[in-house]
């Protein structure tokens, strides 16, 4: 088993090719669920497509949740508190970290088999990535 990734953007097509991304680096035994937009495939995000998306997500070590900006964090914030009300809640972290190159970083070390705290580091470091 691995630590699952769920991704939380405003846009269904950008958590896609995230997950897509994050997915071909990582390989098939991380399992990751995008959760991009709203229900009705338009800009936003739902509480509800999130909590589908960690259901996915959980094979039981935990599932790291990245999110693109603005209301995608308070979405996925406002699920967290949700689950600590619910038994049985699978164990989830939301992770401070740039959306496309924390989820790569996650994705990758998740297939090594580190913890959710490990998964979750490796995101945050994301913000030291420098390109130039």
């Amino acid at each position: 088993m691995s630590v699952g990734i769920v991704l939380v953007s405003h846009s269904p097509a950008l958590a896609a090719a995230t997950a897509e991304l994050a997915s071909s680096l990582a390989g098939a035994e991380v399992p990751i669920a995008p959760a991009g937009g709203t229900e009705d495939g338009g800009m936003g995000t739902s509480i509800d497509l999130i909590s589908a998306a960690v259901t996915e997500a959980d094979k039981g070590d935990g599932v790291l949740i990245l999110m693109d900006m603005g209301s995608s964090v308070l979405t996925a914030k406002t699920l967290l508190a949700d689950l600590e009300d619910e038994d049985n809640a699978p164990v989830v972290r939301l992770a401070d970290a740039p959306f496309v190159e924390g989820a790569v970083a996650a994705a990758v070390l998740a297939s090594t088999g580190a913890d959710l705290e490990a998964v979750a580091h490796s995101a945050e470091q994301g913000w030291a990535m420098r390109k130039l």
